[in-house]
């Protein structure tokens, strides 16, 4: 029987960290009131002793030294390719630290990123002693990041995200959402506009890089324009190495679905959230941001680009999904639902998939009429939840 060796993981984090080195250093959110999020609902936030945290950075090392050992074993010296992770995985008793950080070392990103959603609540000496033991046992890493709340590191002074930056943190991403200030309340996100804008300009200020998420459809119908133009006038002050949108959905699970049943609050349809989207990026303005859309939850995935020589590229990608006859646009909407377009040049480049997409839209609307059609759309993007 194989050794069993175990590091703690939580549940999230960000797509672009899909190939990092996942540790977990708190347990859950300490806020964990945000109307729109299912994630942390339930589970009590608890911070982490440091040595508990060490003593998985140690177990994850012994791993690490495992699956090299079985390189060299293999002949394959010391080097993680497909014949040695079907070796490993094949191999009975395995944990799924041990298969996590197996695919780590094959992908060969050297960047980890510490979960879960706000570890700068930390003290700052205590997570600088986290981050220099991870620098310590994990030479090979070149790259980490955290997510972390706005109004958590706005109670740091910029001194101390000097040291925690020195300690090896390269990169803090917040959930913005939005900075309309009546609709954080409205959503219960705990920080003001004015503090997510100094955290932010805490953040650049200790040379750390810094990656702001925008939630497009969070005004829903009723506060779109205000959460557009007041959100990239916020990101204007801050300018951020990274603008990421992830789009709105509210499944059953989450507090603003009650909002939705009393009719408090109506939901952007995916037309809404385009114009949505085109009016923030047209609103930001003096910035050298990144902004990408790298989410399947996202209508438009190839809105992206960096200010200020893309903007205008980005724009473009929304005029022609605006400028879509009604019917494309449907065949688009379903296509990027289900996972088979990327691009809304997908519609008119693979007819064969356009056509299997026409006929099914024919038939749900035979079935269920136009309500249906909506309804399996949402249901399509739900499911990546």
């Amino acid at each position: 029987m194989v050794q069993q060796l175990n590091f703690e993981q939580g549940p999230i984090r960000p797509p672009n960290e899909a190939k990092s080195l996942l540790l977990r250093i708190t347990r859950n959110c300490p806020w964990n009131q945000c109307m729109f999020c299912p994630v942390y609902k339930g589970r009590k936030f608890s911070l982490r002793e440091v040595q508990e945290i060490k003593d998985d950075i140690k177990t994850a090392r012994e791993i690490y030294d495992s699956i090299k050992e079985v390189s060299f074993r293999l002949g394959y010296g010391g080097e993680i390719n497909s014949q040695v992770i079907t070796t490993l995985f094949n191999e009975p008793g395995r944990s799924e630290s041990f298969r996590s950080m197996a695919m780590w070392m094959y992908y060969g990103t050297n960047a980890c990123f510490l979960q879960d959603a706000d570890n700068l609540i930390m003290k700052t000496d205590e997570l600088v002693v986290v981050l220099e033991y991870l620098r310590a046992n994990f030479p090979e890493i070149t790259r980490i990041t955290t997510y972390s709340r706005s109004r958590t590191i706005a109670r740091k002074s910029v001194e101390e995200l000097v040291k925690i930056r020195k300690a090896g943190l390269n990169r803090i991403h917040v959930g913005l959402e939005t900075g309309y200030d009546p609709l954080l309340k409205l959503i219960k996100k705990g920080v003001t506009s004015d503090q997510q804008v100094e955290a932010g300009q805490k953040v650049i200020a200790a040379g750390m890089e810094l990656s702001e998420y925008v939630m497009p459809g969070l005004g829903g119908q009723e506060m779109w324009k205000e959460h557009a133009e007041v959100t990239a006038k916020v990101l204007n002050r801050i300018n951020p190495h990274f603008i990421r949108l992830r789009s709105l959905r509210i499944p059953a699970r989450v507090p603003l679905i009650e909002k939705v049943r009393s009719g408090e609050f109506i939901k952007q349809t995916d037309d809404g959230i385009a114009e949505e989207i085109r009016l923030f990026i047209a609103t930001l303005e003096n910035i050298t941001s990144t902004l990408t859309s790298d989410h399947i939850m996202n209508l438009l995935e190839d809105v992206n680009g960096t200010f200020p020589q893309g903007k205008q590229k980005m724009l473009d990608v929304i005029k022609g999904y605006q400028d879509m006859p009604d019917h494309e646009r449907m065949i688009y909407r379903v296509g990027r639902r289900g996972g088979a377009y990327r691009s809304i040049t997908d519609v008119y480049t693979d007819p064969v998939t356009r056509n299997r997409i026409e006929n099914m839209i024919s038939e749900i609307r035979r079935q269920e009429g136009e309500s249906g059609l909506e309804q399996t759309i949402s249901d399509m993007v739900d499911q990546y939840i």
